[in-house]
């Protein structure tokens, strides 16, 4: 019996090592810009095209990655200035052979577009630019401020108990008018 919980031990600290292993090897590249009075962000999730995603949407399955956008300065209890909440949805017709891609910004349908390219439909899905996050008008003159963008993928993959997988990327920049 004390064997049997032994092994069971390992596998289980060997499968959240392989679990933890696989995370690390996507990245998300995060660049904050000023431009016209906001700070912009534009963000790529590098490795997120996986074959599983691949194999989800030529399913049929709904598609959508999640980024959620924050500045904040940094303090004893950090503050959040602005948020922005983007999505892109792929909607695959087997029949036609047709991917539907939709793009949101909080909550708002922002941009449609209909295509056959798989390269296009990874761009759609992994690449944003210039996401306004906040005015300039909210900012301190020099002061340090961090972006922070969170991910998710749906449908749901990559873990036996069906949790969304989440990436958190951040980077940090001083605001000099």
């Amino acid at each position: 019996m004390r064997m049997m919980i032994r092994r069971f031990s390992v596998w289980f600290v060997l499968l959240i090592l392989g679990v933890a292993t696989v995370g690390s090897q996507e990245t998300l590249r995060i660049t904050p810009s000023i431009s016209d009075n906001h700070v912009v962000v534009s963000f790529e999730l590098n490795d997120a095209y996986t074959d599983a995603v691949r194999e989800a949407i030529a399913s049929g399955l709904r598609t959508t990655f999640t980024y959620e956008l924050q500045l904040r300065t940094p303090a004893w209890i950090d503050r959040t200035i602005g948020t922005a909440i983007v999505a892109t949805t792929d909607q695959y017709d087997n029949l036609t052979r047709r991917h539907t891609l939709t793009r949101t910004v909080d909550g708002r349908v922002e941009d449609v577009l209909v295509t056959e390219d798989d390269a296009v439909v990874k761009a759609w899905l992994t690449k944003w630019s210039r996401v306004p996050v906040a005015d300039t008008a909210k900012l301190d003159p020099t002061r340090d401020y961090y972006v922070r963008v969170t991910t998710r993928a749906r449908p749901l993959g990559g873990s036996l108990l069906g949790l969304t997988k989440t990436i958190t990327g951040q980077v940090k920049f001083t605001f000099i008018p």
